[in-house]
């Protein structure tokens, strides 16, 4: 399949489709015109109820696919139930805004497949009877894009509202927060979305590919979503393949295929063996080589101490764990908030600590800090960043096969030449500008 030609600050995303097959696919060559994308409906479906609609998505498993893996059914139903007590039209998002460098599903999707998120944006909020909706993303060209699919909804014609392409700003009360008052930084919890979101309004925020997934249920059926997959998760997943060098991948795979097979699979888990993986994006953490045969799914990984996530997988070929870490860390420290001070101070202590500790200038109580930090500072944030930034330095130590010890006996030449490179993150993957064909 083609490349995806990235703009030059980030990589190529190369589109692939796991040789097995995977059904209709998520994946096109050219952006879906509307006739095409309803060429492809069940002819005598419309837009279910509430009830029927949540009822659909616990059968096809429907979980969210922007991070935290929550079940959209009880997204649905807790919005509806918020709604209705208050009296109230609640409001639909769908959250483009994207801020995981290592990831550029949702873009594509925007790009190529905009029908299909528009349509479950349109099924959501009919099953809700939310008269606002709202596409929240960060890209200018994109938002252009879309404004330009708007016509032909059977619904409330969405608003597109644009971040600031910060890393935070795609946090659902971030999201929530610049929709209402043009600030992009998140709130604490309680109240969430379902109970306050936007204008005060009970609102369902909802990933892109989340939406793709819910159109996709309705339109085609749960028995097609059930074709690929497994019994515990049916359907596909779009997952972003970053290796630290080489080609970074677009990749659709059914639930229930083992991480190996798709890392061999895109020629990124031969030999020589990687040097570590990273599940999850930068939200996630170090995989311990035992695991990396694990299958991928939102409850099989969480059993083995591995995140899902957002659909983003680091492959570290080339590097150091602990280079990567501090990289990580760095980019937290720099993209967090600035408003929770135990997250500026605790990320910048922990990026400056693994600093020094690749380049193998450590204070003796660095390791300890660092440990005590990552087990002490989860939860103390308005956002999970905190806990993310944490979640790397706590693989770090435990799934690197002692990579941190052996940086504090000896130097290390692949950190030294890390320090002569950086742009801010070398896993930063996006989309071509596009042609004037795509336009």
């Amino acid at each position: 399949m083609k490349t995806i030609e990235a703009r030059p600050t980030t990589r190529a995303v190369r589109l692939r489709r796991w040789p097995a097959g995977t059904g209709d696919s998520l994946l096109r060559e050219r952006p879906e015109s509307l006739a095409d994308y309803r060429a492809s409906w069940r002819p005598d479906i419309g837009f279910p109820a509430l009830e029927q609609l949540a009822d659909l998505c616990d059968r096809v498993g429907l979980r969210g696919r922007g991070g935290a893996g929550f079940p959209l059914a009880t997204k649905l139903r807790a919005v509806g139930m918020r709604a209705r007590a208050a009296g109230v039209a609640p409001v639909v998002v769908a959250n483009g805004d994207e801020g995981e460098p290592a990831s550029a599903k949702d873009r594509y999707l925007l790009r190529y497949r905009p029908h299909l998120v528009l349509d479950g944006l349109t099924i959501a909020a009919h099953a809700l009877e939310a008269q606002r909706a709202v596409v929240y993303l960060a890209d200018d060209e994109l938002a252009a894009a879309v404004r330009g699919r708007l016509g032909g909804l059977d619904g409330p014609v969405p608003n597109v509202v644009l971040a600031p392409g910060r890393y935070v700003a795609g946090e659902e009360t971030a999201a929530v927060r610049m929709i209402s008052e043009g600030v992009p930084k998140p709130t604490a919890k309680p109240p969430r979305p379902h109970e306050r979101g936007v204008d005060g309004r009970p609102t369902l925020v909802a990933n892109v590919e989340t939406l793709a997934h819910l159109a996709r249920a309705v339109r085609l059926g749960p028995d097609v979503i059930a074709a690929a997959g497994t019994t515990d998760e049916p359907g596909v997943t779009l997952l972003t393949v970053v290796p630290d060098v080489g080609e970074a991948c677009l990749v659709e795979v059914p639930f229930g295929v083992r991480l190996s097979e798709l890392l061999r699979f895109l020629g990124v888990g031969t030999e020589p063996a990687p040097a570590a993986v990273l599940t999850g994006g930068f939200f996630g953490g170090f995989l311990p080589r035992s695991r990396w045969d694990v299958p991928i799914g939102h409850t099989s990984m969480r059993a083995a101490d591995a995140a899902l996530g957002c659909g983003s997988i680091l492959v570290i070929r080339d590097g150091c764990p602990v280079d990567v870490a501090h990289e990580l860390l760095d980019y937290f420290a720099e993209e967090n908030a600035r408003q929770c001070g135990v997250c500026i101070n605790g990320t910048r202590a922990m990026a400056d600590a693994l600093g020094r500790v690749a380049a193998h200038q450590a204070e003796v109580e660095d390791p300890d800090r660092l440990r005590r930090w990552s087990e002490t500072l989860p939860g103390r944030g308005d956002c999970a960043l905190l806990d993310a930034a944490c979640r790397i330095v706590s693989t770090l130590f435990a799934h690197t096969d002692g990579a941190l010890q052996r940086h504090l006996d000896q130097p290390c030449a692949t950190c030294a030449r890390g320090h002569e490179r950086r742009p801010r993150t070398r896993f930063a993957v996006g989309l071509a500008r596009p042609s004037e064909g795509e336009r």
